[in-house]
């Protein structure tokens, strides 16, 4: 049995377990690497020699000081002028999607749109814009700028360190730069003259910030003499609904006291005011025998906004995914109560405590608002347009600037490698005061660290036992009575295809000994076909499960899994023009 046999059955089960999207992909790649262990194809000793890796360092290190940014309040800064924009639909386009593409150059594709996500509503809702219109080109945005630098995306990374293991020196922090700034500035320009305009309009969705209207949840339930609940506490007033009850405060004889610090029992003569649906609102007074209040009142409401409602959207590895509220016991954990759910647009009508979460879906959650973002990173969470802008502080502003342009120029000159300056320059912002210690470790995102450190191995595998030489000798065959150029395509699509229904980190990793095969198989430089992987591998356009940014945008613009392609198909066609010419040009064979 050839030695590759393992491998492919390995990866093939990967792929499927990936598209099938029920499993974590870090779940997956873990397995896979634990796999192939078992059958000897990878030696125990080295199983876990990925961790120590220089891309999974650099990965980390630069995740670190995207949150350094983002607490400096230098995003924050240049993000408040975006809303002064026009009313052009075109001018919000371009000037979201190039802001956003500078954030993810210098700091995780994520961390950029969820900085900006608020802004990009903000933005729809003060000029009577779609959403829609908005946030595919904004996360589109995001994708385009991890482009431009070392640092921008995984794969820059992953193709960079497999470049200095083979051929003795990786890509430096701007050689990406030639390619992927003019790749970007196609796509940015592309997306704000042309792209919005094949976004489906659907009249049947609303707006993020329409979908929940506080006013539609909030009520008064009036304790009378014939309530029943009348002596009752919180908790037997709980057993007695069956849940928990979504108290937001208590109104008694002129005093205002807050849901979640409420004790005692209840009297006669107070009014609870709660947010919940109508059926549960019905429901919850038929139980406690209350009068159920008709008035909506400001006062209310402004004690509403003091107690924390917020929208968020489920991330790709929230521990909420495939998990109900009932099951996640959010209330008694997590300290916040569930009002309503939306997907795709559309509240969720069904009772909440049945629903299962799905990344993407959009939340209205009730909490403390001093503890609300914590407690949205802890569910793994981003708030939507209740979300603040960080102010930060000029000091650690300029300090954040100034730490990372001598980390930047020690690479650059040779001094340190990318590993090392950026951990450094990681620790130096913990130890001026940039970024707070316990934010270190939430800053870096686990799942992908665990990808990538599990999927090194197997990529190693790959090459080792001659499957990435098989793929490569495939390639050849197809395109190799044609000049190298025509196979430089074939990758790019292959790639590109690849990264649309897998993570591109994974992507990356498994095509670039392809890539590199090929060069040897042309006895050309592999440098414009590393480069070809590293690009192709961030252009995931079509779906919205290529990439956690396009998945972070289907619930807040009312996507369907089937919008994405038109937009994304000829952006797709429009880079992959753009990206060979340029690689060509700047990377000759």
């Amino acid at each position: 049995m050839d030695e590759s046999f393992p491998v492919f059955v390995v990866l093939a089960a990967a792929l499927a377990a990936f598209i099938w999207n029920r499993i974590r992909y870090d779940v997956v790649a873990l397995l896979a690497l634990l796999v192939l262990v078992l059958v000897r194809v990878i030696p125990a000793s080295e199983a876990f020699m990925g961790f120590g890796h220089p891309a999974v360092i650099t990965v980390a290190a630069a995740l670190v000081l995207s949150r350094g940014f983002q607490h400096s309040g230098l995003v924050s800064l240049l993000a408040r002028r975006v809303l002064r924009t026009g009313r052009f639909t075109t001018v919000q386009v371009l000037l979201l999607a190039l802001v956003v593409a500078l954030f993810s150059a210098f700091m995780n594709n994520v961390g950029a749109l969820a900085l900006l996500m608020p802004v990009a509503l903000r933005l729809a809702r003060k000029h009577g814009t779609r959403p829609s219109s908005l946030l595919m080109p904004l996360a589109f945005g995001s994708l385009l700028g991890g482009l431009l630098t070392l640092i921008g995306t995984p794969p820059n990374i992953i193709v960079s360190a497999y470049r200095a293991e083979h051929m003795g020196a990786g890509f430096g922090m701007f050689s990406y730069l030639p390619v992927g700034g003019g790749v970007a500035l196609v796509g940015i320009v592309f997306l704000g003259l042309l792209g919005w305009r094949f976004i489906p309009k659907r009249k049947a969705r609303r707006a993020a910030d329409e979908l929940f209207d506080a006013g539609d949840y909030v009520s008064e339930l009036e304790v009378t003499g014939e309530s029943a609940a009348a002596g009752w506490t919180l908790e037997e007033l709980r057993r007695a609904f069956g849940e928990p009850v979504p108290l937001l405060m208590v109104l008694r004889e002129g005093t205002r006291i807050a849901g979640n610090s409420f004790e005692g029992r209840i009297r006669k003569g107070d009014v609870l005011v709660v947010a919940a649906r109508p059926v549960d609102l019905q429901e919850l007074a038929a139980k406690g025998g209350f009068k159920v209040g008709g008035e909506k009142f400001e006062e209310r409401l402004e004690g509403v906004e003091e107690l924390g409602i917020a929208e968020a959207v489920v991330r790709p590895e929230s521990a909420l995914v495939g998990r109900s509220a009932e099951e996640m016991r959010l209330l008694d954990r997590h300290g916040v109560h569930l009002l309503a759910v939306a997907r795709e647009g559309s509240r969720l009508e069904q009772r909440l405590k049945e629903i299962r979460f799905r990344s993407g879906d959009v939340l209205l959650l009730r909490g403390d608002t001093s503890q609300m973002p914590e407690r949205l990173a802890e569910l793994g969470c981003l708030p939507l347009v209740s979300r603040g802008l960080l102010v930060g502080r000029p000091r650690r502003l300029v300090l954040s600037v100034v730490v990372f342009a001598l980390a930047v120029a020690t690479i650059l000159l040779g001094w340190l490698s990318a590993p090392v300056a950026l951990m450094l320059a990681a620790a130096v912002n913990v130890l001026v005061g940039v970024l707070p210690v316990r934010e270190v470790y939430e800053a870096v995102d686990w799942p992908v660290i665990v990808l990538l450190g599990a999927l090194i191995p197997v990529g190693q595998a790959l090459e080792n036992t001659g499957g990435a030489k098989l793929v490569a000798d495939g390639l050849l065959a197809i395109g190799g009575r044609w000049p190298p150029a025509v196979t430089l395509v074939l990758l790019f699509v292959f790639t590109m295809l690849l990264s649309n229904i897998i993570n591109n980190a994974a992507a990356a990793l498994l095509m670039a000994p392809v890539g590199f095969g090929l060069s040897q198989g042309f006895g050309v430089s592999a440098d414009p076909f590393l480069m070809t992987v590293a690009v192709s591998s961030s252009c995931a356009f079509l779906t919205p499960i290529g990439h956690q940014s396009n998945t972070l945008v289907m619930g807040p613009g009312g996507y369907r899994f089937g919008d994405y392609w038109r937009t994304g198909l000829p952006l797709s066609l429009l880079v992959t023009a753009a990206a060979i010419v340029l690689i060509l040009r700047v990377w000759p064979m």
